[in-house]
């Protein structure tokens, strides 16, 4: 089978962005040796059919090609196990104390504990999510730091570049984790690597980390690890107490939180 130009062009710059994560409009021209306009077109065609995601000045890995088709849209799953997940926010949220600095992923269960913290006082929320901040929006307690970033569609969330470069200059008190799965041998995963990139350093910027989900997630693993279970200083969640997720908590020396 004989490729085009073009598509040999483009397989190219995707080996490029695999290699590093990321690439700009001038390392394409630079070594592929085509127009900035050429590379450009290049880059947006690739974002139509799922493989990058696209930035100011060039795109961002994805990693795996097309969405998950496992993953679950945020509208789609907002109202699944909520009362499951209401329990969880309130347990998270009753452990935030004035002048906190709270991170917050993106994800149904944080989005609870952001509406449980509304009406808090001296409390500071960094987020990359963007409805996560526009719900806090009007709080008049709340400081909210939404990291900048190119969003996701899927969950709202902003990654990328920008939104890393803005987190290494913050410093959390407490970082509440959404996850997609949690499984013993792979610990905390997420479809996105880009989202998993993202929490690794909210997670690295703050003192105390907080994994927070429903039962639902349990067994189950996503693409990408964020983390094993015992990176974190503890788990909220409403599984059985005679799991093995409570024998290997307390293997681990994890806080282990059931609602």
């Amino acid at each position: 089978m004989e490729y085009s130009k073009s598509e040999l062009r483009r397989t190219k710059i995707m080996d490029m962005i695999k290699k590093n994560g990321k690439i700009s409009v001038q390392e394409i021209t630079s070594v592929i040796g085509c127009s900035e306009a050429t590379a450009r077109r290049d880059l947006d065609l690739m974002e139509k059919e799922g493989q990058l995601i696209r930035t100011i000045g060039g795109a961002v890995y994805e990693g795996g090609g097309k969405i998950n088709q496992d993953e679950v849209p945020f509208v789609d799953k907002q109202f699944a196990q909520q009362p499951d997940k209401q329990k969880i926010a309130e347990a998270a949220a009753a452990l935030v104390v004035d002048g906190d600095v709270i991170g917050l992923t993106g994800g149904t269960t944080t989005f609870l504990i952001a509406m449980e913290l509304k009406h808090r006082k001296n409390i500071t929320v960094v987020t990359n999510a963007v409805n996560i901040a526009f719900e806090l929006a009007d709080a008049e307690g709340v400081q909210v730091v939404l990291t900048g970033g190119v969003m996701r569609s899927q969950s709202y969330e902003l990654i990328g570049p920008l939104a890393e470069s803005v987190i290494q200059k913050i410093n959390l008190s407490k970082m509440f984790l959404g996850v997609d799965g949690v499984a013993s041998e792979r610990g905390f995963t997420m479809h996105s690597e880009l989202e998993v990139r993202i929490a690794q350093q909210l997670s690295e910027r703050s003192s105390e980390v907080y994994a927070v989900f429903d039962q639902s997630k349990l067994e189950k693993t996503a693409l990408f690890t964020i983390m094993p279970l015992k990176e974190v200083t503890g788990i909220i969640t409403n599984a059985h107490p005679d799991s093995w997720l409570q024998q290997l908590c307390d293997k681990e020396h994890v806080q282990l939180q059931l609602v």
